[in-house]
């Protein structure tokens, strides 16, 4: 699985030129520390402030922003949630729970080129996402009665 690491994650900020502040350096802490929450810019916020006193919400925002630019990590954009961030670079399906929000990732055992779809649709594919929604282990073992309201409100949304 090609997951974020801190030592990768510097280096690539380096390769490209990006300074390496304190500020940067405890969101990369926070990033990595969290891959496998799909993290949140809050919860990345709260954890870097444990590092930094000079982090601020709109740097931590900012430079999230930049590191999906840069294609160091992807962010992924939500209606009913909030957006998050992953570390996980390979073509996955990311499961989500209606319920918690938890967000896990399935490894797609085949893959869809995009050379391919360029070659036969003249469509270049800049970016992947796929994503299947559902309940997670630990909220199936929730009572039936709270899954059948989760449900229904799912429903009028």
């Amino acid at each position: 699985m090609n997951m974020i690491t801190k030592e990768g994650l510097i280096g690539q900020l380096r390769e490209k030129g990006l300074k390496l502040t304190p500020q940067r350096l405890a969101i990369v802490d926070a990033l990595v520390e969290n891959r496998h929450l799909h993290p949140g810019a809050r919860l990345i916020y709260a954890e870097a402030a444990k590092r930094t006193k000079t982090v601020s919400l709109s740097t931590v925002y900012a430079t999230l922003g930049e590191f999906a630019q840069q294609g160091l990590i992807k962010f992924l954009e939500f209606d009913r949630m909030d957006n998050r961030y992953e570390g996980n670079l390979e073509e996955h399906i990311n499961l989500v729970c209606r319920r918690c929000g938890k967000i896990i990732d399935y490894h797609i055992p085949t893959s869809i080129e995009p050379k391919d779809i360029a070659r036969e649709l003249g469509f270049v594919v800049t970016d992947a996402r796929m994503e299947y929604y559902g309940y997670c282990r630990d909220c199936l073992a929730q009572p039936k009665e709270v899954m059948a309201g989760e449900q229904t409100r799912d429903q009028d949304g």
